[in-house]
């Protein structure tokens, strides 16, 4: 959590924002439209974030190697080494589209067993009283 201090300068530096006053720089943007800024003013591990593009956001949409520089993985964002940077493979679409994360959705990932167990839930059986 931010001091009030630090708050009301980050105001006078970006001004009104609903939800956020980071003040930071701006270090690049990806395929996306996503800008990650830093400011090594703020609080340790709370130094890097992401502006989405799109307001209904979803982790999933960060790439690889901006996600490992945004969870402090790497040092140097992938506008500047040329590994992490994305480049596109030949069986990948030439469009930019993420694929959306669907957990908690009906569409999830549920996984199933095709062999018959090896234990059986018991069963009770009452006898009738007399």
């Amino acid at each position: 959590m931010s001091t009030i201090t630090r708050t009301l300068s980050n105001f006078w530096r970006v001004g009104f924002k609903v939800g956020d006053t980071k003040a930071g720089t701006l270090i690049g943007t990806d395929r996306f439209g996503n800008k990650y800024f830093e400011n090594n003013e703020e609080l340790p591990l709370r130094t890097r974030w992401v502006d989405y593009k799109v307001h209904d956001f979803d982790p999933a949409q960060i790439e690889p190697g901006w996600h490992a520089w945004i969870s402090y993985a790497v040092n140097n964002p992938p506008s500047q080494d040329p590994a992490l940077a994305y480049k596109r493979r030949p069986w990948e679409d030439t469009d930019a589209k993420t694929i959306p994360n669907y957990t908690l959705t009906r569409g999830a990932y549920k996984p199933y067993s095709t062999t018959k167990s090896k234990i059986t839930a018991w069963e009770p059986t009452a006898v009738e009283r007399k």
